[in-house]
């Protein structure tokens, strides 16, 4: 186990502390983690696409890890427009005019916003479980109990105590959720401990509860992301190439044969299932997710 180096990348809102691998004149790809993950999601993943040729960018997203935002006045939003802006804003201050997104759970949601909204800047997409943009319109609509009774955290984070409860246990919630999302993962103690490094960012908290009080309509957005979420209201389509996985051991998303949400992508797409793999695929899986983002490469240069 290593910890990766990071060094800060400046946007307009944030200091992004990225990982970098590859050489400079790589195929870029961006690698976005979930909630409550962090960069060492994609230790391998990065390892094995940076000795193929690629150069890869593993960002801390806002509210994690030595990303910072750049002024105390700037609403510390979690909602899916401002994760998505953040992936644009990224390549647009590594002077990358598009690159491969891939990425996993907040991660994935943030990929699939940028794809949907800037198609230009996207070479292909990689997401796990598919299309995560939100209908926020349907957030009452209650799913089976046994989703609901994974999903806990939603809830609890929508309440002061739960608030409390992240600020007082983060690496404890974290593990919590570990164990329902990956049954099958045996991570460490040392795995949480690294990762968990990333939830004692400052603002950690006041994203992580936006974002789920945002996306179950008990937040308002920031302004600033007004726009793009009226946008994202419409469920817009992914037009660039696709990879989807399903992990079979997700204990969130049952794994599907990617129907469910087939139509929201309207270029080329492929869907694999992932034996035994939880929600943190790529760290659970790291040669799948590496061949899936090899895999929508090759389709985005048949396609151009």
């Amino acid at each position: 186990m290593r910890d990766l180096p990071t060094r800060s990348v400046v946007t307009d809102e944030l200091e992004v502390a990225c990982h970098e691998a590859g050489p400079a004149d790589g195929q870029p790809v961006l690698l976005l983690h979930g909630f409550p993950y962090d960069i060492h999601s994609y230790v391998e993943v990065s390892d094995s696409l940076a000795t193929s040729g690629y150069r890869v960018v593993v960002p801390y997203l806002r509210g994690h890890g030595l990303t910072r935002f750049r002024r105390p006045d700037t609403v510390r939003s979690g909602q899916q427009a401002a994760l998505g802006a953040d992936v644009i804003a990224l390549l647009d201050a590594l002077a990358m005019p598009h690159a491969i997104l891939a990425g996993f759970d907040w991660g994935g949601r943030a990929a699939c916003v940028a794809a949907a909204l800037h198609p230009e800047r996207v070479t292909g997409l990689v997401s796990v479980n598919s299309y995560l943009i939100q209908d926020i319109s349907v957030a009452t609509r209650p799913l089976p109990p046994e989703l609901e009774a994974g999903f806990w955290y939603f809830f609890y984070f929508l309440t002061e105590r739960g608030r409390a409860g992240l600020t007082a246990n983060r690496r404890a919630v974290a593990e919590v959720i570990w164990r329902h999302n990956s049954p099958k993962w045996d991570f460490t103690p040392a795995d949480l401990d690294r990762a968990a490094k990333a939830f004692d960012n400052p603002d950690y908290v006041d994203v992580v509860i936006h974002s789920y009080r945002h996306r179950l309509g008990q937040a308002a957005g920031a302004p600033a992301y007004a726009a793009a979420e009226a946008t994202l209201a419409l469920a817009p389509a992914i037009t660039v190439p696709a990879v989807t996985l399903d992990g079979t051991a997700d204990g969130n998303f049952p794994a599907t044969d990617g129907t469910p949400g087939a139509a929201h992508f309207v270029g080329p797409r492929a869907h694999h299932q992932v034996r035994d793999a939880g929600h943190n695929l790529p760290q659970e899986a790291p040669e799948e997710f590496a061949d899936a983002v090899r895999e929508v490469f090759e389709a985005a240069r048949a396609t151009r």
